[in-house]
């Protein structure tokens, strides 16, 4: 999930506003209800960490930090290199003295992805059970096909291993990532057994990717948004800050805000603290209709860093 680096973050424009450091315990009754459900009557919640780019010890930390501020859902990849310390940092906080609220493995959603797709039925499998294991958590609660690269018959042959990883529960639920229109109905026209119930996209205001959104909506699949916070690259512009001083709010809380309120799953990044908590700090923000509509105005199909949503 590519999404904004250290230094992006350290640059952005700052708005003053009321914010302030809660306790653990109070931050967790306040954003433990912010679950969305997906089309297979489970839930996933709506705003997570996602550890793209992030160092063992960044993890470690990070991760220990989200979830003591109320964080729930933790998003990794086989491609980012650092799942054995994601599995690691949740298991050492709900083993912590900071665990305040005694959460265990049920209450931590869990993502991670598949490098690559493979015609290799058993290869996939493999790869499945490996990031399992890695994590030690026991179990994925979602586990996604990172690209749709490979072509079409590996696409298919990963998502069959996918289902049968449900199956055997390695998994709980599946998904795609980096989907295009025209992948998303190339696996629904294949009459999966078991049916995605995510598509982890680039999604902000500078990338709105109407058409893969309609689409999925059309199959029922829920858009997590990933880059919600273009990667820094937008801070300064002119609308973001306007809109910002207008909630009293930054211009980070003001982007979360607009991929929740189109109810996406939003999936912010940071290495400090307080940015993880300025973050998720966005529930007393109610942007309006009007204001939501200037900000869909803004798409300049901003690509931040991949887009294999075109891949053959």
């Amino acid at each position: 999930m590519p999404s904004a680096t250290p230094a992006l973050l350290a640059s952005r424009v700052t708005v003053r506003s009321p914010l302030r450091f809660i306790p653990s315990s109070q931050s967790h009754r306040r954003s433990r209800f912010h679950l969305t459900q997906l089309a297979n009557g489970m839930t996933i919640p709506q705003l997570q960490i996602g550890l793209y780019m992030m160092s063992g010890h960044e993890v470690k930390q990070s991760v220990h930090w989200a979830l003591g501020i109320g964080y729930r859902g933790i998003d990794c990849a086989q491609m980012y290199h650092n799942e054995r310390e994601a599995g690691k940092a949740i298991r050492d906080f709900l083993a912590s003295p900071d665990n305040t609220e005694g959460l265990t493995r049920e209450d931590i959603f869990y993502t991670t992805k598949l490098s690559s797709n493979s015609t290799s039925y058993d290869a996939v499998r493999k790869s499945i059970k490996k990031s399992v294991d890695v994590s030690g958590l026991g179990y994925v609660d979602l586990f996604l096909l990172h690209s749709p690269y490979g072509g079409k018959e590996a696409r298919l042959t990963s998502w069959r291993a996918l289902e049968d990883a449900i199956d055997n529960g390695e998994v709980r639920m599946a998904g795609v990532s980096n989907y295009g229109v025209g992948h998303i109905e190339e696996l629904m026209a294949s009459n999966p057994r078991i049916k995605p119930v995510i598509n982890q996209i680039e999604v902000h205001p500078f990338n709105t990717q109407t058409h893969i959104r309609d689409t999925c909506a059309k199959h029922g699949i829920t858009i997590e948004a990933y880059a919600p916070l273009v990667r820094g690259m937008r801070m300064r512009h002119p609308t973001i800050v306007e809109l910002s001083r207008k909630y009293s709010c930054t211009p980070a809380q003001i982007l979360v805000k607009w991929g929740l309120q189109h109810n996406m799953v939003t999936l912010p990044k940071s290495v400090k603290k307080e940015r993880l908590f300025e973050n998720a700090d966005v529930e007393r923000i109610s942007i309006s209709k009007e204001d939501m509509g200037v900000m869909d105005g803004l798409d300049e199909n901003l690509v931040t860093d991949w887009d294999p949503t075109d891949a053959p």
